[in-house]
């Protein structure tokens, strides 16, 4: 469904015709029409294009998950402070974990600000850790990471939906950390 041949339809029909046939169509057709503005509030918060897109992909989640949970008036406004709720969240989580970050090079680092003696992870110790995770979250990882792949590219790829690819990744990102932090106190450990 090309959107223009749809603009004449004001963003409460769209909405009542999505609430009321179950057709997601409508709900694109909408969602379209404000990937723009969505992204610039992205931009606005995170400050960073891939970080940005990604959000506008996780709005467009909730969005469909939850579009049919409240009674909206005005969808722009509504959806405005969707995407302002999510990149504030996305920024809190920030502040409160110490990211790891997936390299070209397959090592782990911590940030500094959180660790100031920032340890390198070697890629023996990476490949071990990821091959404790399940399939689906080492899959995921990998292609996320260090293939970089998009959520809809790893999506249609491996045939998950875009949430469980969300969840794959998050999941597996955790996972990751806490296996090599607990890899890496192990070896302190063995060494001390």
């Amino acid at each position: 469904m090309s959107n223009s041949r749809y603009d004449h339809i004001s963003d409460q029909e769209l909405l009542q015709r999505h609430l009321q046939e179950r057709d997601s169509s409508w709900l694109g057709i909408l969602l379209e029409r404000y990937t723009l503005l969505l992204f610039g509030v992205c931009m606005k918060y995170l400050k960073d294009e891939t970080q940005a897109q990604d959000a506008v992909q996780q709005v467009f989640l909730k969005v469909i998950q939850e579009v049919h949970k409240y009674r909206i008036d005005y969808f722009k406004s509504w959806l405005y402070t969707v995407a302002k709720n999510h990149c504030l969240s996305v920024l809190r989580d920030k502040k409160r974990t110490v990211p790891v970050e997936l390299t070209e090079n397959n090592s782990v680092t911590e940030a500094p600000e959180e660790d100031p003696e920032k340890e390198a992870v070697s890629p023996e110790l990476l490949k071990e850790a990821l091959e404790s995770l399940n399939a689906e979250q080492r899959q995921a990882v990998i292609l996320f990471y260090l293939k970089k792949k998009s959520y809809q590219e790893i999506s249609a790829s491996e045939g998950y939906s875009l949430l469980q690819v969300k969840s794959y990744i998050q999941n597996g990102k955790r996972n990751l950390k806490l296996l090599i932090q607990k890899m890496l106190k192990k070896a302190k450990k063995d060494n001390g």
